[in-house]
């Protein structure tokens, strides 16, 4: 099995930032050195989607990253994704029903740092897309949360079932 990873930045790969103005020019993902040091052993392929802070991914950013869901040859794909807004991309993404699994992950401390929660989310992202039927879903801190019910809780950071 094939899994293909697509990379859209947030705090799991360092990207944060109050206004646009203040988007690093040319950042560098972390995720590919995550997935070296996590000594994934799956077939993947990685593509950076962008690299932004999640709260200026817009719905034309969304419906581009739809469309390479539906054109990637691979049935089972993970979304790193900044937190604040990856709700609202998975049911985004869940609205359109593709025959495929698709997981939304991200970290609350950025993968680069010490005591980063990245690695094990990464690592529980991979095991449920094997695991867990055509859909798309969000999995963070070892919990996964179907797209239609899942927020951030702001307040404690964690993430939990909106009903």
């Amino acid at each position: 099995m094939k899994i293909k990873i697509f990379i859209t930045g947030g705090t799991i790969d360092g990207v944060d930032y109050e206004t646009e103005d203040q988007a690093p020019n040319n950042p560098k993902s972390v995720i590919p050195h995550l997935l070296e040091n996590s000594r994934v052993s799956y077939d993947y392929d990685v593509e950076v989607f962008c690299l932004k802070d999640s709260r200026f991914i817009d719905d034309a950013e969304r419906n581009s990253l739809l469309n390479k869901c539906k054109e990637c040859p691979e049935g089972n794909i993970l979304i790193t994704h900044g937190s604040l807004t990856m709700p609202i991309t998975a049911k985004f993404l869940g609205k359109a029903k593709l025959q495929k699994t698709i997981i939304l992950v991200a970290s609350i401390i950025p993968g680069n740092m010490q005591n980063s929660d990245a690695l094990f989310n990464i690592g529980f992202a991979f095991a449920a897309s094997q695991l867990l039927p055509h859909g798309v879903y969000v999995t963070m801190n070892g919990k996964v949360f179907s797209w239609d019910n899942v927020r951030k809780n702001l307040e404690t950071g964690y993430f939990e079932k909106e009903r």
